[in-house]
Order: C-alpha cells, then sequence, then structure tokens
C-alpha cells in the first residue's frame, strides 16, 4: 500500500516503540473525518438507549466483608452495582472524591463519589438507584443514596456507609407486633449550608398503575414535599415479569410468597403501599441481602420507623435520562417478603414475611352496570387515609358513567376490630361548586380519617366495604317553605300537619304534608318546630363546643352512628328542656337536677348543654339531596294531654 506524503503508516497491531506520530492525516482519513466523528457521537448516544449487554460480571455477595470509612480516601477506585434494564445488575466505575463527616448528624459521614462510565454519564444519578451497592474490591462500602441539586451535570452522588445500614439489620424482627409508625413521609432533608447546592435523599420514584392523570395529580398535591410526589411510569408485574408466583399459589392472592425469586445486591426491589386492581409503590435497590432479610435504599422512604408493608421483585424497563428528573420506569413482579424497617440509614426486608394491609372494596352501581374494584392499603397513620381518598376517586372517574351531572351516593362500613362496624352514608350532589366525585372522595376520607387517626384507636382496621350509587343527574333539592295546615294554637297530644314546598333542580316544586304527634307531657306556653334538611338537624343534636382535645373514638362512632341521610326532610320540636351531648350522643330532656350534675363537665369541654332539647318528631323522603330550613312557631294551650 502507497506511503501519503510527509507521513509514516502505522500497524496498529505492533507495539509502539520509537515510531514518530504524524504530524497530519493522509489525505483520505480527513475526508472521512467528519463522518467518523458523527457515527461516533451517535454511537456514545444511543449507547445507554440499546438493549442491556449480557454481563458475566455479578456482584461481590454481601459476606465478602465491610470497608471502613476510615480507610477512605479522594482517588480511590471502587465498583457501583444497579439495573439500568431487566433484572441483572451492571457495575459502574466509581471514583472516590472525599467524605463529608458528619453531614447527616454526629457519627453520620456520607462518602461523596462520582459516577464514571458510559451509562451513568448519559443518565446522570437516577431516581430508584438510592441502596445500588458500592464495593472496594470486594469489600463492602455503602449505598448510593444522596444527589446533588437537580441540574447538575455531572453524576456526583452520595454514599451512605455499609456500618450505618448494617445497624437497621441489627434490629430485632418482630412481624406480628402491629405497631405502625408515626412518620410524616417526608424523606427531603437538606444537607446544605447556605449558598451551597443541596444534598438530598435520591427520590424513590413512584409506580401508580391503574391510576388516571386526575388521580395521579391528586396525590401529587396532597403528597407534595413528601419526597412520595415523583411519580414515574410503570406497572404491574404480568407476562413481562421474569418472576412469577410461586407454583400452586393463585396468581390473584395477593398474599403469595415466591419462593423461587432471588434478589442479589443491586436488584430493584419495591414497597407496595396500594396492591390489588390498582398499585402505588416506591421502588429503589437493594444494597445487601443475607438468607433472612435485606437492606436497601440507604435513606428512609416514609421514614415511619416501623412498618409492615408488602416487598416485591422488580423488572426495571428502562431507564430514562433526564437533567431535571431521571428515574427507573418498572414493572413490580413476586411478591418475596414484607418490608419491617423505614429507617434513617435504610429500609429492612424479611425475606418470606407476610405485611398487614387494609382491604377495600369499591362496588360502583350505576345505569350501565356495576363494577367492584379490589385493592389492599398500608396500615400507616400519616399515609392511609390519602391512599384511602385517592383510590376512591380514581375509581369513580376512570368509568364512562362519569359526567359533569353525576351525583353519587355512598354508604358501606368501616370494620374495626373489638367495635361494631362503622356506618356511612354521604352524599355528594353535582353542582354544589366541586366535582361531585372530589367532593365524595374528601368526605368518605375524612370520615375514615377521623376513625383511623384517633388516638385511643388499639385494634386494626378490619376492612372498608364501599357502596357508591351512580345518579346520572343533579339530585339537590330546594326546601322553599313550610307551613301549618291548621292553626298554630294547639293542644299537647295533639296531631298537626306540617306542608313542606320542595323545588327539585329544574324540576316543578312539590308540596309533602308530614304529620306530627306532640308529646303529651308539654305544658302550656310557646313551642318552636324546625323543618330542616339533615345537615342542620345534625348541627342541632351535637350542640359545638370549645376547641379542645380530639375527640376519642366512642365520640366518633357515636357520631357516626346519629348522623341522619341527607335525602329526607325532618321536622323536629324544639322543647324547652335541657339537652346535653356527652361523647357523641344527645340526651334530651334532662331532668333540671341532672342538669346541674353535668355543669362542671361542661366547663371542662367534656360535655354540651343546651336550653333546648330538639326531638325528632317525624321526616320524609325529600327524593334528592335537601338544602334549607325553616322555623314554624306554635301556641300550646292548657286543656289537653295530661291536662
Amino acid at each position: 500500500m502507497g506511503q501519503a506524503a510527509g507521513c509514516t503508516l502505522i500497524d496498529v497491531e505492533t507495539p509502539l516503540k520509537d515510531t514518530p506520530f504524524p504530524t497530519s492525516p493522509p489525505a483520505h482519513q480527513l475526508r472521512f473525518a467528519p463522518l467518523v466523528a458523527l457515527s461516533m457521537a451517535l454511537a456514545a448516544a444511543l449507547a445507554p438507549l440499546l438493549p442491556a449487554q449480557t454481563i458475566p460480571m455479578s456482584p461481590p455477595p454481601s459476606d465478602g466483608g465491610v470497608f471502613p470509612v476510615s480507610e477512605v480516601h479522594a482517588g480511590m477506585k471502587a465498583t457501583a452495582w444497579t439495573v439500568f434494564k431487566g433484572t441483572a445488575p451492571e457495575p459502574m466505575d466509581v471514583e472516590i472524591l472525599g467524605v463529608m463527616r458528619n453531614a447527616r448528624g454526629p457519627g453520620q459521614d456520607i462518602i461523596l463519589v462520582q459516577l464514571r462510565g458510559a451509562k451513568p454519564e448519559y443518565t446522570g444519578v437516577v431516581a430508584g438507584m438510592s441502596g445500588s451497592p458500592v464495593y472496594i474490591g470486594d469489600k463492602l462500602l455503602g449505598s448510593l443514596s444522596f444527589r446533588i441539586g437537580q441540574f447538575s451535570k455531572d453524576p456526583i452522588a452520595g454514599i451512605t456507609p455499609i456500618k450505618q445500614m448494617l445497624e437497621v439489620r441489627d434490629m430485632p424482627i418482630d412481624e406480628g407486633s402491629g405497631i405502625r409508625g408515626q412518620g410524616s413521609g417526608n424523606t427531603e432533608a437538606s444537607l446544605q449550608a447556605p449558598g451551597q447546592e443541596q444534598m438530598q435523599a435520591m427520590e424513590t420514584p413512584l409506580v401508580m398503575s391503574g391510576f388516571g392523570p386526575e388521580a395521579i395529580r391528586l396525590w401529587q398535591q396532597r403528597m407534595a414535599g413528601t419526597g412520595l410526589d415523583v411519580v414515574s411510569a410503570g406497572g404491574v408485574g404480568g407476562a413481562s415479569t421474569p418472576a412469577g408466583t410461586p407454583d400452586g399459589a393463585p396468581d390473584d392472592d395477593p398474599d403469595a410468597i415466591s419462593t423461587t425469586t432471588t434478589v442479589v445486591p443491586g436488584s430493584a426491589v419495591s414497597m407496595q403501599l396500594v396492591r390489588g386492581d390498582m398499585e402505588i409503590a416506591a421502588t429503589c435497590t437493594v444494597t445487601y441481602v443475607d438468607p433472612k432479610q435485606l437492606l436497601a435504599c440507604g435513606h428512609p422512604v416514609l421514614q415511619a420507623g416501623p412498618v409492615s408493608l408488602p416487598m416485591t421483585a422488580t423488572e426495571v424497563i428502562a431507564t430514562l435520562a433526564s437533567p431535571m428528573n431521571a428515574f427507573k420506569i418498572v414493572n413490580t413482579g413476586a411478591t418475596i417478603g414484607a418490608f419491617t424497617e423505614d429507617r434513617e440509614s435504610a429500609i429492612r426486608g424479611v425475606l418470606g414475611a407476610k405485611a398487614h394491609m387494609i382491604p377495600v372494596r369499591i362496588s360502583i352501581h350505576g345505569p350501565s352496570g356495576e363494577k367492584t374494584i379490589n385493592v389492599e392499603v398500608l396500615d400507616q397513620p400519616s399515609l392511609t387515609s390519602q391512599a384511602v381518598l385517592v383510590t376512591l376517586f380514581n375509581a369513580l372517574i376512570e368509568n364512562n358513567q362519569s359526567t359533569e351531572d353525576t351525583s353519587y351516593h355512598l354508604t358501606g362500613t368501616i370494620d374495626l376490630e373489638g367495635y361494631p362496624p362503622s356506618p356511612l352514608d354521604l352524599w355528594a350532589p353535582a353542582g354544589e361548586g366541586a366535582n361531585a366525585s372530589m367532593l365524595i372522595a374528601l368526605l368518605a376520607g375524612d370520615r375514615f380519617s377521623r376513625v383511623y387517626s384517633s388516638n385511643d384507636r388499639r385494634g386494626a382496621v378490619r376492612k372498608i366495604n364501599l357502596e357508591v350509587e351512580v345518579v346520572p343527574h343533579r339530585v339537590l333539592v330546594e326546601l322553599a317553605g313550610a307551613r301549618l295546615i291548621s292553626s298554630n294554637i294547639v293542644h299537647a297530644g295533639d296531631t298537626v300537619m306540617v306542608e313542606a314546598t320542595l323545588h327539585p333542580w329544574r324540576q316543578p316544586a312539590r308540596n309533602v304534608r308530614i304529620s306530627v304527634k306532640l308529646p303529651a307531657r308539654l305544658g302550656s306556653g310557646n313551642l318552636r318546630m324546625l323543618v330542616s334538611d339533615a345537615g342542620t338537624l345534625d348541627r342541632t343534636l351535637d350542640q359545638p363546643r370549645a376547641a379542645g382535645h380530639g375527640a376519642d373514638l366512642e365520640t366518633v362512632l357515636a357520631q357516626a352512628r346519629q348522623t341522619h341521610p341527607a335525602d329526607r326532610i325532618y321536622v323536629t320540636l324544639l322543647v324547652p328542656e335541657t339537652q346535653a351531648g356527652i361523647s357523641g350522643q344527645t340526651l334530651t330532656s334532662l331532668p333540671l337536677s341532672v342538669a346541674n350534675v353535668l355543669e362542671p363537665q361542661r366547663a371542662a369541654q367534656e360535655v354540651s348543654l343546651n336550653g333546648e332539647s330538639a326531638v325528632v318528631s317525624a321526616e320524609a323522603p325529600a327524593d334528592g339531596v335537601l338544602a334549607g330550613l325553616q322555623i314554624l312557631n306554635l301556641r300550646i294551650e292548657p286543656g289537653g294531654g295530661l291536662n
């Protein structure tokens, strides 16, 4: 082959010894240089998007020993393992930058590192990567757990030392205690000085499978600032998931524990907050595994302490690169155990353990048919009420029966251990200024929260059954007026007739007559009669008290039993006798001596006393959600009843 002028040909297979470097490239190479450069740039850009190559290496076992932080210094080389695609962990080169002493508190160091290699340099630090184990040789140094800022060009991360994580491993395992943490779900604690970039825990991205955009936005609004508002794409493990349920276990059994699925350091795992026909799951990476348990994340997910949440194997479909929010797109897979600890340095999962969840059944009945949704939600004070609310809201909007004029009637029970079921009877009429599906979800969530969050509740919530009737029109009914048919001068023991004028939405007004029997014990004098909706009646029976300590569970349950249905009209006598409210129950027509005994308790805000007793005397269907009230005045003359 000819030789270009001013140039020496070099055999690439011959070692370079004293051969001089060329001063300029050959002419034929100059012609193709732009094409070669473009090809190399394109190959580098596409490399992370191509299917993961089979890597013969596997991460070192967790029993290879611990590399002490005291021996860590800048410039050391290490290897981290994480899943970019599929289920097999892949290695990443890591360069140690230094140790941030006491960054998370006394004795709580963070090791600052920079990730090297085509994939991490392309994707950056990825949400879901937290927990990725880092080894120096075959010794475990810790887990990738922290990142700096959101738009950092360099993939710089912080490592939680494994010694801190092993403190969580060594906590006693008590699967049957039923203790639940009181965490806030806030994992966004800042580790920064004024004017410095923020060092914070890598986000734990949530998969919300089966939820529509409106429900996801509602969850994000309720979870804003907690670290649980980052939602990524994904789904529930199906045919593409390599790990299935164990032989002989039904596919729809949520408690079926896979005995054939294995995870290793670097594998992805998920913590399920909701499972069933819908799913909410948080994903991170396994750091440490032994025959009984594993450690993951390197930081808390819920900041909750003791937990009981299903732990699943996880398949990474793809890793999405983004300068603002890079995350892993995942499918959750087979259940392999339960997470039992959610601590500052790690979350712990016990292999083969079963988690305690709260079953929720939602049956929706409408003109176009019936639909039943079954899910289980976490039993965690800071999040359970929100999970119930968002799940119910999604069930109502993700069907063809929801329209702008749709109203909802929700009935059902909250089944508590050690108590009779607490009833639910709630209406959300369309046209009340808020979306009816949102309104009924908020009402049900508030009612459940009052029961669930009661400070003196001891037993578990066994299940929640919700029956939702879809009414394809507006159901508001206005109480336009009320009057007495006969004279307002009566005697004790008489029967009087009340006529109420009801005005349904965009329909002709109609009159309803209600017969009311006056008590024979009434003395002569003036008597007021309340014609009203259910809300007015309930407020009359349960008089407001000055703000004090929260209501106990007995009071909350009594108030729920006393609540009147909103689709009826009520006639109530306001008798000039003492009424008391005690522990959610209303006592009417009390003797003066009893009222005097209760007076000291009123001062302590434990009892309400009122000079009028509300005696519900009659009711009738309103054929819709009634709104309004009217007071009628009667004159009781002597000579009737007991006289």
